[in-house]
């Protein structure tokens, strides 16, 4: 009878991953952002380039609004 074989790991070659981390949920805080985004929000990740022009949530909602408007009004006259 043959001894069965130890599963292989599925790291890279020189990974920092270890195969277990042990996280000390005694030093844990609660997140001081959750207040300032709304339950039902999205949060993206702008390139650098981007949020250069769109630095607020102001600035890109109603930018987005006007593509949006300007999409369906495409839409309609598309259609018609």
């Amino acid at each position: 009878m043959k001894k069965p074989q130890a599963a292989k790991t599925r790291t890279a070659a020189g990974s920092d991953l270890k195969r277990e981390y042990r996280f000390d949920y005694s030093k844990s805080r609660p997140n001081r952002f959750a207040d300032t985004v709304a339950r039902d929000a999205v949060v993206i990740v702008l390139d650098p380039d981007v949020a250069a022009v769109f630095n607020d949530s102001t600035r890109v909602n109603s930018f987005l609004r006007a593509a949006i408007a300007a999409f369906e009004g495409e839409a309609t006259t598309d259609a018609g």
